[in-house]
C-alpha cells in the first residue's frame, strides 16, 4: 500500500519495490537497499535506509558530467552573446538609480559544499543589506531598491551568474546554491532535513527542478523544505540534458514572461 503526501509543490508518492523509472514504466529492485520510489512533480526519487539513494547519471558517470559541461559552457556563451545589450542597459540603470557597486558578490556553497562568490546584479541599498544572505527578503522589504524590485520579480538579477557557470562554480540547472549556515524555520537546514547535504553532490544551478515548480523563497513550514531538497535530488537522480532543456523553458515562462520571481 502507498501512502500520498502533499508537499505543496506538487504531490508525492511514496510506494514499495518494483519502481516506475523516469519514463514511467516499472523497473525491478535490483539495487540492494533500495526500498521505496515518490514523486515529485513528475520525478522518480528513488530511497533506501530512510534517505535518497545515491543513484543517477551523475554517480560515477564521468560521460555524463562532461556532457552536461559542454551543454552549460555553450550556453552560457550563446547566453551572454544575445544578453548583452540587456545587461548593459540593467548595469547602467543600477548605477544611476542608487549609490553603490553593480554586482553584489556573497559567499554560497558549491560542489561538496565549496565556497565560492555567487555573482548577482544589486537590487538592494548597498548600505543596509546581509552580506551573508541568512536574513531572508520579505515581501516590501525596506532594503529593496524600487528598480531591485523589477529585478527580482523578474529574475533579471541572476543573469550574471552565467559567469559563475563559464568559471566552472555553477552550472547552468542544478540544485540552487546556498548561504553557509542556511537555515530554515530559524534552524539549520540540515535539521529539518537530515539528508540535505546530499544535493552538493552536483555542480549548484542557475536555476532548477525545485525553482521551476515553484518552490522558492521563503519557508514556511517543514514539509515546504523537504520537498524543496527532495526535487533536487530528484533532480540529480533523473538527469538529462532534455530535463534540463525543460528545466530551463519552465523557469523562462514562470520567473520571466509571467514575472513570478521573488
Amino acid at each position: 500500500m502507498s501512502e500520498l503526501l502533499d508537499f505543496g509543490g506538487g504531490e508525492s508518492q511514496i510506494g514499495s519495490a518494483g519502481f516506475p523509472n523516469s519514463t514511467g514504466r516499472a523497473t525491478d529492485c535490483a539495487e540492494p537497499g533500495w526500498s521505496s520510489v515518490s514523486w515529485h512533480s513528475g520525478l522518480s526519487l528513488y530511497w533506501g535506509e530512510g534517505r535518497p539513494a545515491s543513484i543517477g547519471a551523475f554517480h560515477g558517470h564521468r560521460r555524463a558530467i562532461a556532457v552536461k559541461r559542454v551543454f552549460d559552457v555553450a550556453g552560457s556563451f550563446g547566453a551572454l552573446a544575445l544578453l548583452l545589450p540587456l545587461l548593459l542597459v540593467v548595469a547602467a540603470l543600477i548605477k544611476f538609480s542608487s549609490p553603490g557597486p553593480v554586482f553584489f558578490v556573497q559567499q554560497r556553497e558549491g560542489l561538496g559544499g565549496k565556497l565560492f562568490g555567487i555573482l548577482k546584479f544589486r537590487t538592494m541599498e548597498s548600505q543596509i543589506c546581509d552580506p551573508s544572505g541568512l536574513s531572508h527578503t520579505l515581501p516590501g522589504d525596506r532594503r529593496v531598491t524600487a528598480f531591485g524590485r523589477f529585478l527580482r520579480r523578474t529574475s533579471i538579477d541572476e543573469l550574471p551568474q552565467l559567469l559563475n557557470v563559464l568559471r566552472g562554480e555553477m552550472s547552468l540547472v542544478g540544485p540552487r546554491p546556498h548561504v553557509p549556515g542556511m537555515l530554515a524555520l530559524g534552524r539549520p537546514f540540515d535539521e529539518i532535513v537530515p539528508y540535505y547535504r546530499l544535493r552538493y553532490a552536483v555542480l549548484p544551478g542557475i536555476t532548477g527542478w525545485a525553482q521551476a515548480n515553484g518552490l522558492r523563497g521563503c519557508i514556511r513550514n517543514g514539509r515546504a523544505a523537504t520537498a524543496r531538497v527532495d526535487h533536487d535530488l530528484a533532480y540529480i537522480q533523473n538527469w538529462s540534458l532534455w530535463l534540463d532543456c525543460r528545466i530551463l523553458v519552465l523557469t523562462l515562462w514562470r520567473e520571466i514572461v509571467t514575472g513570478t520571481g521573488e
